[in-house]
């Protein structure tokens, strides 16, 4: 007994020192986490000066490029519809109507949503501040084509001169007409840019301005992707009267992405176009989508010239 009781208090005696002077293992050095890429600090004064430059090697570019342009397009045209008629029958054996009802068939005339597909081979000159826009449309709705010249056969949206978004932003003889704010920052193509919010003065007619977002690389003032305002759509009243029509106030969403790059100049890679409306509970109602896809660039020039005519981008508003 005494010598298990003694073996027991031995052990113990060894845990506690165990435990108090826990053995030396080798140190294993740790690498310290990689710092986050951020972008510098803030300058809108600066960054403003970077944007007005970029956008003057833009508006005065002579350019030579084909690309193939992608269109996709939902519409929605339920909310225009009245509900479907509901029209009741009895049915009988034979198949005659009756007023011993057996069953209720409910006919719906709901309008089906309408998909189109476009494929291009798009061609864009500019020379001495003129653009030249060239389509050939290759494909429709998944069939082949051939049709050089063609016009855009988008069905809601029609839209031009999507690359010269950013100078009606932040070119030089634009800026004396808005007020720019730094509002965020964020990523685009996993390298950090900075969120500007540009304006109207209030001074500045409202017809005439943009008015929205730009994400700017802060290295170099390129604009990578811009929000446009609803209002300066061509022929913005047809949404108003349909929003009138709704009972709902109508919202635009339009986003423009510029991915690809040549000789310091970004190209459109992305255009997208949301028309929704709104009721008074702020449930919103998406009655089309136009999303735009540029691949496949093939650049022949890309190069300044002193001769500028600026020539903003246009998006117009067809009659579906």
């Amino acid at each position: 007994m005494n010598r298990t009781r003694h073996i027991t208090r031995w052990l113990a005696a060894m845990l506690f020192i165990y435990l108090a002077m826990p053995p030396a293992f080798p140190e294993i050095k740790t690498q310290p986490p990689a710092p986050q890429q951020k972008p510098p600090a803030a300058d809108l004064a600066s960054l403003l000066e970077k944007t007005a430059e970029y956008c003057r090697k833009l508006e005065s570019a002579v350019l030579y490029f084909v690309c193939r342009e992608e269109i996709s397009e939902k519409i929605d045209p339920a909310l225009g519809v009245p509900p479907p008629p509901t029209i009741k029958t009895w049915s009988t054996a034979d198949g005659s109507t009756a007023s011993d009802a057996r069953g209720v068939v409910v006919i719906s005339t709901a309008p089906r949503k309408i998909k189109n597909s476009y494929v291009y081979d798009y061609q864009c000159v500019r020379k001495e501040g003129l653009i030249q826009e060239v389509r050939t449309l290759l494909e429709e709705n998944g069939k082949k084509k051939n049709e050089p010249n063609s016009a855009l056969k988008t069905s809601v949206i029609l839209y031009s001169n999507a690359m010269l978004g950013p100078a009606g932003f932040f070119g030089k003889s634009c800026q004396t007409e808005y007020d720019y704010a730094i509002v965020g920052s964020d990523k685009f193509e996993k390298k950090p840019v900075l969120i500007v919010e540009a304006k109207p003065k209030p001074d500045v007619p409202e017809e005439k301005s943009l008015y929205g977002k730009a994400w700017i690389d802060p290295a170099t003032g390129n604009i990578v992707k811009i929000e446009y305002n609803e209002n300066r759509i061509g022929h913005y009243e047809v949404f108003e009267a349909r929003g009138k029509k709704y009972g709902r106030k109508p919202r635009l969403t339009l986003r423009a992405e510029f991915s690809a790059e040549k000789n310091g100049i970004r190209f459109p890679s992305k255009l997208f176009i949301e028309e929704a409306y709104l009721n008074e509970r702020g449930r919103v109602f998406v009655r089309s989508e136009t999303s735009v896809a540029y691949k496949n660039f093939k650049f022949f020039t890309v190069e300044t010239d002193s001769n500028i005519i600026i020539k903003q981008p246009r998006i117009y508003v067809r009659g579906i």
